[in-house]
């Protein structure tokens, strides 16, 4: 079993927004235990929706120094980059599983970096898709 585990945007934008809460809290520990453990997965498409998210996002937006500072920290995580040929697998993944385009490149990029875990609260926990298992780790227990 593989101890990297993919991220999926929402998780990130939640450990960055300080208004967040317990999803903010939950979602900060989850990130500090991978930094602590070096199992951080990401793909650029989280690395482009995090910089829209968070530069949209009320109360505070990110400068673009801010953000490009972050963006520089998760470039030490291993990074899935999307390619022409995981578009043509998402399109399978999405047409197989009925997930939306988008979920479906994510769930590519997890498979494709070997993670066994991907963290979303968008996809259904617990869910499986293929090798990967979803896990929401901001749902109430």
């Amino acid at each position: 079993m593989s101890d990297k585990a993919f991220v999926d945007t929402n998780i990130l934008v939640y450990a960055h927004d300080r208004t967040a809460g317990t999803k903010h809290e939950r979602a900060r520990a989850l990130i500090d235990g991978l930094w602590r453990s070096e199992g951080g997965v990401i793909s650029t498409q989280v690395l482009q929706e995090l910089c829209v998210s968070l530069r949209r996002k009320p109360p505070r937006l990110l400068s673009t120094e801010e953000l490009r500072r972050l963006i520089e920290d998760y470039m030490m995580w291993d990074i899935v980059v999307n390619t022409a040929e995981s578009v043509v697998e998402a399109l399978a993944i999405e047409l197989r599983y009925k997930i939306s385009f988008w979920d479906a490149l994510i769930v590519q990029a997890a498979e494709s970096s070997g993670a066994a875990i991907l963290y979303s609260e968008d996809l259904a926990d617990g869910q499986s898709y293929g090798s990967i298992r979803v896990v929401n780790p901001l749902r109430e227990i």
